[in-house]
């Protein structure tokens, strides 16, 4: 310990991106990649309601399961993961449901976005500060957030997806999406 010395351990690194990435201009022809979970179910409904109005509006869209991360497996999870990554035009990572949940979201999150595709990690309320923070740390505090109520996962799959539609609009804008939200107006 040096006398005098504080240390902050909020600090940001010098190298911090602060910025969101690249906006996705356009839905029509991109390939949208979902990176879910073993875990949780309203995930899994709250990506397929999703992946339903981005197929209307022209993207493919593809999902990817993050299993066991540990030992060879987890090798073979990380291989697999960055093959997905480098095969999609955008990537939705989630579910930050709990605190390693949260912890691999926004880990692969970063690995999304230091591909230089636009990236949304998504979060439930209660672990937004927590996934914001691990972002931060992770030398990119301008990692794009799309933050959903908790709880969730103990909700009736019919009030899961309305939830997904009613956060589907601020989950473009999230992205920089402009001709997604013009077509939904004029519907």
């Amino acid at each position: 310990m040096i006398p005098g010395v504080i240390l902050d351990p909020t600090t940001s690194f010098a190298s911090d991106i602060a910025s969101p990435g690249p906006n996705v201009d356009s839905l029509a022809g991109k390939r949208v990649g979902f990176r879910v979970d073993m875990l949780w179910r309203s995930w899994d409904w709250t990506s397929e309601v999703w992946a339903e109005f981005l197929r209307a509006e022209g993207a493919e869209v593809s999902f990817w399961r993050s299993m066991g991360r540990t030992a060879e497996e987890g090798a073979r999870m990380d291989a697999e993961m960055n093959a997905f990554f480098d095969s999609i035009d955008v990537a939705v990572v989630g579910l930050g449901n709990c605190g390693s949940c949260t912890s691999w979201t926004i880990h692969d999150a970063l690995a999304a976005a230091s591909s230089d595709i636009p990236t949304v990690a998504v979060c439930t309320a209660q672990f937004e500060d927590l996934g914001r923070a691990l972002a931060k740390r992770g030398g990119r505090s301008g990692l794009r957030f799309h933050i959903l109520p908790y709880p969730l996962d103990i909700l009736p799959r019919d009030e899961i997806h309305g939830i997904a539609r009613d956060h589907y609009r601020s989950l473009l804008r999230n992205l920089g999406v402009r001709d997604g939200l013009a077509q939904q107006s004029a519907a």
